[in-house]
């Protein structure tokens, strides 16, 4: 059966959560991000599934908004696909679906962050026609 590919309904966000747990860093509870998910649907905010059989094995939020240097985007956030599914083809896949379905909702560019650690990921980005046209910093407050 080949992989399915949807929105996550806003209702059944929650189910995001035990992958999402997997990439986060330690201070990040299971609580921590079952809070936080239930805001963000709220915020311009969808979440796409990978799914084997009915079993989520992948997510990536969207978060749509209109920026003066891009025009209409979607920022893709907590990209995940379970490691033993990795390396096959599905993140391909996965991308050209979220490319597809993000165009057709009239955005005109996808950003995204990668941490500065994570070169197998830049290299995946990068692949596919990403660029790195500067640094995405944070202040904690």
């Amino acid at each position: 059966m080949p992989f399915e590919f949807k929105i996550i309904p806003e209702n059944q966000i929650e189910t995001v959560v035990p992958l999402v747990l997997k990439m986060s860093k330690p201070s990040i509870t299971e609580a921590v991000l079952s809070e936080r998910f239930k805001e963000m649907v709220t915020q311009n905010y969808e979440c796409v599934g990978v799914y084997d059989d009915g079993v989520l094995i992948g997510v990536s939020g969207l978060w749509f908004c209109t920026r003066h240097y891009s025009g209409r985007s979607v920022e893709l956030d907590h990209v995940f696909i379970e490691e033993s599914y990795r390396n096959n083809g599905l993140g391909t896949q996965f991308l050209t679906w979220i490319q597809n379905y993000v165009k057709s909702k009239g955005c005109e560019m996808i950003e995204l962050n990668a941490y500065i650690e994570n070169v197998p990921s830049q290299n995946f980005y990068e692949k596919d026609g990403f660029i790195k046209p500067g640094y995405h910093l944070i202040k904690p407050l």
